[in-house]
């Protein structure tokens, strides 16, 4: 089973844009392709940070004069750091966005976690359907 932290953005209350589960742990996708991972999700500042930090990466194993393998090593370590930061940037994201950090929900996949999560609060199922 997985851990997801619920998000609900209470205006209107929209069950396909105002409630988004983020999974906990490591994303694959944001360690092999942050940027694209980044703007996927819509998050625009967290994609020009991550823009920012290759250029600067980049430029330093550059200007240091590093061998290729230092260079390819300092590039999958900060791949590895993209990835276990990665959700927590997702929330903050959305804490930005207006949403509210409302609980945690297990399951297999997204849809079975926010059905139990709606089982545990049936007023809210009511406000959705």
């Amino acid at each position: 089973m997985k851990a997801y932290t619920v998000h609900l953005r209470r205006s209107g209350l929209d069950s396909d844009n105002d409630i988004v589960l983020v999974m906990e742990g490591f994303c694959w996708g944001a360690c092999v392709l942050s940027l694209i991972w980044a703007l996927w999700h819509r998050m625009w500042l967290v994609a020009l940070g991550l823009a920012g930090v290759s250029v600067v990466v980049n430029a330093l194993i550059y200007i240091l004069g590093m061998d290729v393998s230092t260079g390819y090593f300092s590039s999958v370590g900060i791949a590895i750091l993209i990835g276990l930061v990665a959700n927590d940037l997702r929330r903050w994201s959305l804490a930005r966005l207006g949403f509210v950090d409302s609980g945690v929900a297990l399951g297999d996949n997204q849809d079975e976690a926010l059905a139990r999560f709606l089982d545990d609060a049936p007023a809210l199922a009511k406000e959705i359907i």
